[in-house]
């Protein structure tokens, strides 16, 4: 499926077929999504349809709120050792940077207020350092994010790129000594059927009677641009991939020193030199910004939920492995894992429709026709029988499913209800499936010794593992640091990944040379210097200072 916007007026081809693109674009900048693939007859109709402003943020992408507070001293602008190619301007610089921007850019486009510097510079999200920006700048379109751009470069002012607020490891934070923050909030209209977040692209499409959706699934607010940035996932990933495999076909991006350019062709596929467009996902806003991006949907299919709960995570993760290789594991689109703490927190949380048993427990969400998705069930039912499941509940509507599966979704307030006046430090990592496991039952242990509260939610298709920490006082933050120190290191003996799918920030950078090894690691530096030889984009983030291991107290667990 391709579709193109003309100011305010979106035109879509849409083919009768299972294989779909669509181009996102932004009347004002970007934004970016794309879905999957398959096969059916060529016949087309088209459909105009007018969009007004569909909001939310779209963003740039190499960064999706990003930034960090640097260190002062010898540490600040000219950074660590290794990141001495940063080379920042002076106040006075920044000062005419400013002053740049506001005779560039519409007066209401750039702002100083210190309300608007404060709430882009801190996230209640994250508790790693924040900081306010110097000026936060709202463009409109490509060409003002190039202004901005040439300006930052002239003056060798650092960039933050800001997109839903949404990140967890301190993306967007500013930078000791100033930047500029570029807020894409104002990019949010379609191009092409463009510029919004993921839930809103969703949402317009059932609108307009269009039968395909974005099968990204990040959390809620968050946005295209951001999911670039991040090189998100979510629960759909067992079924759909990351944004890291065919999601977006093309991004066009706004480099440091103002150049535009397109990662590649709305081809389908091609052979034509390097996949630039990978190179900027998951680049966190550290080389350029995205402002167009073409993405690929994918047919809606009817689904369904279903619920088993089972004595322990092990006999679980038996299950899904038996369950995945079996005639029904094409069916799934999502399989969760929650443990039995949060499905106490479930019961308590009070939302839900039903009382479930406080155990160890998976969700399903099935794919197909009525007929296939009861066939399905029934041979996934055998399985759970047979690895211990205590009860299996296949939704009986679709009321019942959507309440199903908004009781997984809503893992944050539901864990929060565990501990009155809580607040809680997300964290994931994933490993092979086959050790998904172990790094629960460890990591567990590990937190009861630790006195730390929790509740674990795991993506069981894929081993991606999110633990929530909860914490009433900032006393406590120091044990919380180190309990999610101790997740990583656990998921980096197992052979994993700092994270699945949260993204690097300043949180796990520290982890990138024991995960990926120093050539790795200082290959991407050489990009980095390459493309933004000031280093003034996004500066902190992501590339390691210097080869560490950080090694958590010993707990004997």
């Amino acid at each position: 499926m391709a579709g193109i916007l003309r100011g305010t007026r979106t035109r879509l081809q849409i083919p009768s077929t299972a294989s779909t693109l669509v181009e996102l674009r932004t009347l004002r900048g970007y934004t970016t999504n794309g879905s999957s693939s398959s096969s059916g007859p060529a016949t087309s109709r088209s459909i105009t349809a007018l969009y007004g402003v569909l909001g939310l943020i779209l963003v740039g992408s190499a960064s999706v709120r990003v930034g960090w507070e640097l260190r002062k001293s010898n540490e600040s602008s000219s950074a660590l050792s290794d990141r001495g190619f940063e080379k920042f301007g002076t106040p006075a610089d920044f000062n005419k940077a400013i002053a740049q921007l506001r005779k560039e850019l519409p007066l209401d486009a750039v702002s100083t207020d210190s309300d608007v510097l404060e709430s882009h510079g801190f996230s209640a999200n994250s508790y790693h350092p924040g900081m306010a920006h110097s000026v936060v700048v709202f463009p409109n379109e490509t060409s003002d994010v190039v202004a901005i751009m040439k300006i930052a470069t002239a003056y060798r002012m650092p960039v933050v790129a800001y997109s839903g607020g949404t990140s967890l490891e301190g993306h967007f934070s500013g930078i000791d000594g100033g930047c500029i923050c570029v807020d894409m909030s104002e990019m949010n209209r379609i191009l092409e059927v463009h510029g919004i977040s993921w839930e809103e692209l969703n949402a317009t499409l059932k609108e307009r009677g269009i039968p395909l959706f974005f099968p990204l699934d990040p959390g809620p607010g968050a946005t295209i641009g951001g999911m670039i940035g991040t090189g998100c996932s979510g629960t759909n990933a067992v079924k759909y991939g990351t944004a890291k495999s065919h999601w977006f076909i093309n991004i066009t991006v706004v480099l440091p020193n103002g150049e535009v350019i397109k990662t590649r062709s709305r081809a389908k596929k091609s052979s034509a030199g390097f996949d630039l467009t990978k190179l900027f996902i998951g680049a966190e806003g550290t080389l350029g910004i995205v402002t167009e991006a073409t993405l690929r949907l994918t047919p809606v299919v009817p689904t369904s939920v279903a619920v088993a709960a089972f004595p322990d995570v092990r006999q679980a993760a038996n299950a899904v492995q038996e369950i995945v290789s079996s005639t029904a594991g094409d069916s799934l689109q999502c399989i969760e894992l929650v443990d039995d703490h949060f499905m106490r927190a479930t019961n308590k949380f009070g939302q839900s429709q039903r009382k479930y048993l406080e155990k160890d427990s998976l969700f399903f969400k099935l794919q197909g026709s009525p007929s296939s998705i009861k066939e399905n069930a029934k041979i996934i039912q055998g399985i759970v029988k047979r690895n211990g499941g205590l009860s299996f509940e296949l939704a009986k509507s679709e009321k019942e499913a959507i309440d199903l599966w908004k009781d997984r979704k809503n893992a944050l307030w539901t864990s929060l209800a565990l501990v009155p006046n809580s607040r809680g430090w997300s964290t994931d990592v994933c490993v092979p499936m086959s050790r998904l496991p172990d790094l629960v039952y460890g990591t567990k242990r590990d937190l009861e010794k630790l006195g730390i509260v929790s509740t674990i939610v795991g993506h069981a298709g894929d081993g991606n593992f999110h633990a929530l920490l909860l914490f009433t006082d900032d006393k406590e933050l120091p044990a919380v640091r180190e309990a999610v120190h101790r997740i990583v290191e656990r998921a980096l003996d197992m052979e994993g990944t700092c994270t699945g799918e949260h993204g690097v920030g300043i949180g796990k950078k520290e982890y990138l040379y024991q995960e990926l090894g120093e050539g790795t690691v200082d290959l991407m530096k050489q990009i980095k210097r390459t493309i933004d030889p000031l280093g003034i984009m996004n500066p902190g983030k992501l590339y390691p200072d210097k080869e560490t291991k950080h090694k958590a107290p010993h707990v004997t667990l």
